[in-house]
């Protein structure tokens, strides 16, 4: 036997319809399951309404992280892969593309600064690439104005890595 999983609207019309005291309780007792919900929720109730404040908390520790990698590629590719499960997950809190976007430079600029420059391992290299792609996608998706801003930060940091980087030709990223 499953218990039937019901669709966000009707889970919607149903929270509607409940006194503030139970939806208070229902969202206390969700949080108790699973660390996510606990982070979402506490973001929501407590860092939602400074976004521009969380987002320089969370560079600063993206920063922390990445100037704490170990030598050996193979583990520095986790510790990065770790870094960036974490910025995913506070963009997704967020829900804003400009945050993201704001997050993702922050941490290939971090890339730049304490990453190996003679590193010949390519999943480590990828990350890098990967990451200015994503930049690269949602930054087309902005507002105009908003897309001329993050462009130029954008150029920067791929001709800052393609001065670091042999392997890193700009070319293939320009806006």
């Amino acid at each position: 036997m499953s218990i039937t999983t019901y669709g966000l609207q009707d889970i919607k019309k149903e929270v509607q319809h409940l006194p503030q005291e139970q939806v208070a309780e229902l969202c206390l007792r969700l949080v108790r399951y699973k660390k996510e919900n606990k982070e979402l929720l506490a973001y929501l109730l407590f860092e939602a309404n400074d976004e521009h404040a969380f987002v320089e908390k969370v560079k600063a520790e993206v920063g922390f992280m990445l100037s704490q990698l170990p030598s050996h590629s193979y583990l520095a590719s986790k510790s990065v892969r770790k870094v960036l499960r974490l910025i995913s997950k506070y963009t997704k809190f967020m829900g804003s593309k400009p945050a993201e976007i704001e997050l993702l430079l922050n941490f290939c600029n971090n890339y730049l600064q304490y990453i190996n420059r003679n590193t010949s391992y390519k999943p480590l290299r990828m990350i890098l690439v990967r990451q200015v792609q994503k930049i690269n996608a949602s930054i087309n998706k902005l507002h105009e104005d908003l897309q001329f801003d993050y462009s130029q930060e954008y150029n920067t940091l791929i001709a800052a890595a393609e001065n670091k980087f042999p392997w890193f030709y700009k070319n293939d990223y320009l806006l």
